[in-house]
């Protein structure tokens, strides 16, 4: 077959399977047993990666996912959020006492430099960090004495159920800040930069979920400063996880925690701007489809978790369809490799594979 004709083939394969609207399969892989929602997942590349959950374990993966080893076990923490800058350098971050039930540590971030194999607790300037739910990093490209390197920023918001707090590092995580975005929001769940100055930040307006709005800010300078860019209009929401497949289109999870059974419809938000207006798209109209993670591979084709249930969309999420990712999958993180392979990994209940 000519080069020619394997494009054709392959486009061909494309059309069809979005034609004839065949859900994308995500594999579940074997883990440890967890009762509830475990919270993040992070790969460095194909193979090597660490997720962690609520009885203080993190686990680490050198084959895909294909086998797990567990390389700490700290009872009373409450691992939330976990990011590698490479195959040595990671952090944890913690939610912090008072929220979730046998939960004592107050150290909200905790870092390796041996991959795992040891965490330490992570010193920091600034006022006094509660939790933290989210890490993003972003890696600036410079020349540093005639080769092209990197700067690494890294940074951190938190938490579900107040305060809202922000840590930061520019130095790929060797120093740390920290600064109280209460007058901002009241909640964060999620962080996502796109360089190091413009990003977004998913938050509640109210620690109070029964007066609380779905709320999304946006910075321009590294989290200096924020300005709101999308606000609810309806009580009992809160926002949950972005995603930007690119700079233009993004994506964020709307939750809703109304106890009334006749409020159904599940919304996602959407730019196709950069962050400058956003608009409601309906996802389901389920009661119990409680929104989490979100991921996407393009700015059409992404995928969103539930409490119950996954969906897909291939149109930008103008239609979606229900696909297994199992039970509250709360994080999910699409990659692509150096010759432009797609791979995925999420995490919930379980933890599943694209």
């Amino acid at each position: 077959m000519t080069k020619l004709h394997s494009i054709a083939a392959l486009l061909l394969f494309t059309v069809t399977s979005t034609v004839l609207g065949q859900p994308t399969v995500w594999k579940p892989l074997t883990t440890e047993p967890y009762a509830g929602k475990q919270d993040d997942i992070a790969f460095i590349d194909k193979n090597n990666g660490w997720y962690v959950n609520g009885y203080g374990k993190i686990f680490h993966t050198v084959d895909g996912g294909s086998t797990w080893e567990k390389q700490l076990e700290q009872k009373g923490t409450f691992f939330r959020t976990i990011a590698f800058v490479d195959k040595n350098i990671g952090f944890a971050g913690t939610v912090g006492t008072d929220y979730f039930p046998n939960v004592s540590d107050t150290i909200p971030l905790y870092g390796t430099k041996d991959g795992g194999k040891t965490w330490q607790s992570v010193s920091y300037k600034g006022p006094y960090v509660k939790g933290l739910c989210a890490i993003d990093i972003v890696k600036e490209q410079y020349i540093n004495h005639g080769n092209i390197d990197y700067k690494t920023h890294i940074y951190a918001v938190g938490r579900v159920g107040s305060p809202a707090n922000m840590m930061t590092s520019h130095d790929g995580g060797t120093t740390w800040t920290s600064h109280s975005m209460n007058d901002d929001c009241k909640m964060l769940f999620d962080i996502k930069m796109l360089n190091k100055n413009e990003g977004f930040a998913a938050a509640a307006t109210h620690e109070d979920i029964s007066q609380s709005n779905a709320l999304i800010l946006k910075t321009t300078d590294g989290g200096k400063t924020w300005k709101k860019v999308y606000k609810s209009n309806r009580p009992f929401e809160t926002t949950w996880k972005i995603a930007f497949p690119t700079p233009k289109v993004g994506y964020v999870t709307i939750q809703s925690y109304n106890p009334d059974p006749s409020v159904k419809q599940q919304r996602v938000a959407k730019t196709t701007d950069g962050g400058v207006t956003w608009t409601e798209i309906n996802l389901v109209e389920e009661s119990q489809a409680r929104e989490f993670g979100i991921g996407f591979i393009d700015e059409n084709h992404g995928f969103v978790g539930t409490l119950n249930s996954g969906f897909e969309t291939t149109d930008g999420g103008v239609t979606w369809q229900k696909i297994d990712l199992g039970r509250a999958c709360n994080k999910i993180r699409i990659y692509k490799d150096e010759q432009g392979t797609i791979y995925g990994y999420a995490i919930g209940v379980n933890v599943f594979k694209l």
